[in-house]
């Protein structure tokens, strides 16, 4: 009886070892596919925004075309053309884009916007002077502190150690190794995403996640930045809160503006929208004088240029993720920049 129970412990090892064999075989077998469906979802998110750069009728890029999810111009080139399911060999892929300007870029902010973005998420004026200092000075060549600021010489005391960046945000998560910013403060709870440092001396860790979590942060640093865009805000994709970040630019006039391209019904992304053709249009918007409405050309477009591209590929009810980042240059010339499987 011994012996029969030990064979079947064995034969029923050796069968789950070939069940995990022949899992692992046919998910290898299908990275080829994948890859395909990836990259098809990279090249049709290529063909819609480089198209709706040619369409002379729309100089500009809002919600409501199809690129962005909206239903588009039904007689324009792209009316037949779906972001959802679509069918390659024996798999499928769905795409989503947004616009990276519809954000600010935060290696292209002052200490005016910085400053003005800490009130909107929530940060006390204390902890906004150390925070708007450190990112300053994680992003300038060199190793002189602000005055409030941080540079390798605090961040070599925590644990783990590291170097100040003294260079622009290549991701944004960065901000999590910045002195003063922690994971509330872009829309994270506890310690999730990367690992962020912490003094050898002092408060625990938990201690000061919880006096966060007290503060009652309205908004998140990950809403109102990007690092890839060409530096201007498209007025057509941005949220209230972004546009917010722009001097002279209050919660009235950011929701008079959002009103205004909403159109009739009121909602995004539908038929009836009215996106802004020319940031001169804002001299309509109550509130902005003529003068504002020139000066606004420093930090308003109408116009995208840098894209993410989210493919969600499916095979045999196995999905995969695709990122990519793709730069506008014109309807023919759209580069990826960046492309990678999450």
């Amino acid at each position: 009886m011994i012996v029969i129970a030990v064979l079947a412990i064995i034969v029923g090892a050796f069968a789950y070892s070939m069940r995990v064999e022949t899992i692992l075989a046919r998910n290898s077998e299908n990275e080829p596919e994948f890859d395909w469906l990836g990259r098809s979802g990279v090249e049709l998110a290529r063909y819609l925004v480089g198209q709706q750069l040619a369409i002379g009728m729309e100089p500009y890029d809002s919600l409501n075309q199809k690129w962005a999810g909206g239903p588009g111009n039904s007689n324009s080139i792209l009316a037949n053309v779906s972001l959802e399911n679509n069918v390659v060999g024996r798999g499928k892929f769905s795409i989503k884009i947004e616009d990276q300007e519809r954000k600010f870029n935060i290696n292209m902010a002052d200490e005016m916007i910085l400053k003005q973005a800490c009130i909107l998420v929530g940060v006390g004026p204390t902890e906004s002077s150390a925070i708007v200092d450190s990112i300053l000075d994680w992003r300038d060549p060199d190793e002189a502190t602000h005055l409030s600021g941080a540079e390798s010489e605090y961040y070599l005391n925590l644990v783990p150690p590291y170097r100040c960046k003294n260079g622009p945000l290549d991701d944004i998560s960065e901000l999590l190794l910045i002195r003063g910013i922690v994971p509330e403060m872009c829309g994270m709870k506890g310690v999730g995403g990367p690992v962020v440092a912490q003094p050898k001396t002092g408060g625990t860790r938990l201690a000061l996640i919880q006096a966060q979590e007290a503060a009652g942060y309205t908004n998140s640093f990950m809403n109102l930045f990007c690092v890839a865009s060409m530096g201007l805000i498209n007025l057509n994709t941005a949220t209230a809160e972004v546009l917010r970040l722009i001097p002279g630019v209050d919660e009235n006039i950011a929701e008079a503006i959002l009103k205004r391209r909403r159109g009739v019904d009121g909602a995004e992304k539908t038929e009836d929208d009215l996106p802004f053709r020319s940031v001169g249009e804002l001299q309509g918007i109550p509130g902005i004088s003529p003068q504002g409405a020139q000066q606004a050309n420093r930090f308003f477009s109408v116009r995208s240029a840098t894209f993410e591209v989210t493919v969600t590929a499916e095979i045999d009810g196995r999905t995969r993720t695709m990122v990519a980042l793709l730069r506008r240059n014109a309807p023919n010339d759209v580069r990826v920049l960046v492309c990678r499987w999450k």
